[in-house]
């Protein structure tokens, strides 16, 4: 029995280990000099491009030539209509990794997805992701929380935690990366308020580039594995 516990206690202790120092299947391919195609997918968060374009810089300049990146990402979208255009968004561009974000917009109550067709939409996509191209790492993502839009408004959210926690526990069920921004956001709410969340977040739903650089970016960084560093040499 000691045998065994002790064995146990490795394999746990190498686990936590493995899980704190993960590195994307995309940054490991872009070190072994392979060239990867990228597909953001999402909401207009992703559709603007404001995300990615500073993590391509990066990636540009570490790995010069080896990424192409398509935005199938739709401004004012949702996972339905993720489902819709999957094929033509995503798939036919054949990616080796696709970023995945529509929690934001999923719990917008003129939208009428509730929480459970969010789920399902999700793991639809995935599955056909995953039968479509079994090699394409799948990244879900979770981006910020909104705020200054009250009951009725055409941007209320209603009960975004639940839809984000839907990334969570798919991100652990199906081993995917998750880029969990949320956290962050919620730490500024707390320290700075309102009127601090909203320095970086002008309307109360899409951050500005400060926004992007500060909160978000170096979250991406630390998710995928890439040097923190590498975001401090980012062009202003």
């Amino acid at each position: 029995m000691k045998h065994a516990a002790r064995f146990a206690l490795i394999l746990a202790l190498f686990t936590l280990h493995s899980s704190l120092f993960a590195t994307s299947q995309l940054l490991t391919n872009l070190r072994a000099g392979k060239k990867q195609t990228v597909v953001t997918f999402g909401t207009s968060l992703t559709k603007g491009n404001r995300w990615f374009a500073p993590l391509q810089e990066i990636l540009d300049r570490e790995f010069p030539g080896q990424v192409t990146h398509f935005n199938g990402a739709g401004s004012g979208r949702n996972s339905a209509w993720g489902l819709q255009v999957l094929e033509t968004n995503v798939l036919a561009h054949k990616p080796d990794c696709v970023f995945i974000e529509f929690a934001i917009n999923d719990c917008v109550p003129r939208m009428k997805i509730s929480a459970d067709q969010s789920r399902q939409n999700m793991t639809t996509m995935i599955d056909r992701i995953r039968q479509a191209l079994p090699d394409c790492e799948i990244i879900l993502q979770i981006t910020n929380p909104v705020v200054g839009k009250p009951k009725g408004d055409k941007s209320e959210r209603v009960d975004q935690p639940a839809y984000e926690q839907i990334y969570r526990d798919l991100a652990k069920e199906r081993g995917l990366l998750l880029i969990d921004n949320a956290p962050s956001w919620q730490k500024l709410l707390a320290e700075k308020g309102e009127a601090g969340f909203l320095k970086l977040v002008p309307d109360g739903v899409h951050p500005n580039n400060d926004g992007w650089r500060q909160i978000v970016l170096p979250n991406i960084l630390k998710t995928l594995g890439i040097n923190a560093e590498f975001g401090m040499r980012i062009s202003e």
